[in-house]
């Protein structure tokens, strides 16, 4: 279980059956538990439509270079979740890190895509719900 609500990490963030989830960039360990979604852990060569995504990053620059690649392979109406560590975590585990809410926004907005929902994922990573407009789908 994810988070504060006791809600499997799947539903939390809308992962079903017929989805293909990347799991990019994930922290050694991390799981997204039972499912029978296609996750796969690196991004394919060739262009494919993802449904779900989640990209898990301490620094801005490196998800402001990343993120255009992944909303690039996501299907029209799929989603990518932008995972950060919690402030909380930071201090805990000394994770040095310039990502936050505002900074997710913000580089989603410049790409045409907007947030819809903040989720906890786990006991270190926040993560933020990103969406294309409805009339760009």
């Amino acid at each position: 279980m994810a988070g504060y609500s006791g809600t499997p990490l799947v539903q939390k963030i809308g992962v079903h059956d017929d989805h293909v989830v990347l799991l990019d960039r994930a922290p050694e360990g991390f799981e997204l538990g039972a499912t029978g979604a296609r996750v796969i852990r690196r991004l394919p060569r060739v262009a494919t439509g993802l449904d779900v995504t989640l990209t898990f990053h301490v620094r801005e620059a490196e998800l402001a270079a990343r993120l255009p690649t992944l909303v690039g392979r996501t299907r029209p109406a799929g989603m990518v979740w932008v995972c950060w560590p919690k402030k909380a975590a930071q201090r805990e585990f000394g994770i040095d890190s310039d990502l936050g809410e505002d900074a997710v926004r913000a580089l989603a907005l410049g790409l045409g895509w907007v947030d819809v929902k903040v989720a906890a994922i786990d006991d270190v990573w926040s993560g933020l719900k990103l969406v294309r407009r409805l009339r760009d789908r």
